[in-house]
């Protein structure tokens, strides 16, 4: 089985990305071995006055364990249009180039407004591009998530908790495929 990391992309204390993430992978544990990194424990304070070209162990250690996964899959909330710093940052400290460099990615958003973080996932996709990730085609916008998304049944809309569904049990597939440098599927 593949090993997917889940990384619930903030440090906001009982975040909606929090919530979303444990139950996604009490879902995809059907399918993969995972585990959540959450932002939260991101090792933010040993980077206080910029560090870069000299990356603390603490962040070494972080990315380290983190990267040790097969294929990761990102859950972003959506902060002012975009989505959160901490993210940004973390993103900014893997190691370049190789830290995503064709590795298999899937990504959901979460927002309390009606476009479901369509516009934080987007931009976040172009930065992976960048990295050359591979970009798991099917995305999940989980909006308006107060009212919509309950941690233990999911989604209250019978078809948008069927496209999560199929994100979720394909995703190992696409993993996999990746990893045998087979065609990918998707």
């Amino acid at each position: 089985m593949s090993l997917i990391h889940i990384i619930s992309a903030t440090d906001r204390p009982g975040s909606n990305a929090l919530k979303v993430s444990k139950y996604v992978e009490s879902k995809l544990s059907e399918y993969a071995d995972t585990k959540i990194f959450s932002l939260r424990d991101y090792p933010l304070a040993d980077l206080h006055g910029g560090k870069y070209g000299n990356t603390p162990n603490s962040v070494k250690e972080f990315n380290s364990e983190l990267l040790k996964a097969d294929g990761f899959l990102f859950v972003i909330p959506e902060y002012n249009g975009g989505f959160p710093g901490i993210l940004k940052l973390f993103f900014d400290y893997l190691p370049f180039p190789d830290a995503l460099e064709l590795k298999p990615v899937s990504l959901i958003g979460e927002a309390a407004g009606a476009f479901g973080a369509l516009r934080p996932v987007e931009q976040f996709e172009q930065l992976l591009k960048y990295r050359k990730a591979y970009v798991y085609p099917e995305r999940m916008f989980i909006q308006r998530v107060n009212d919509t998304f309950d941690e233990e049944d999911g989604l209250s809309n019978d078809v948008l908790q069927g496209l999560l569904e199929s994100q979720l049990k394909n995703f190992p597939d696409f993993v996999e495929a990746v990893a045998k440098n087979e065609e990918v599927p998707g």
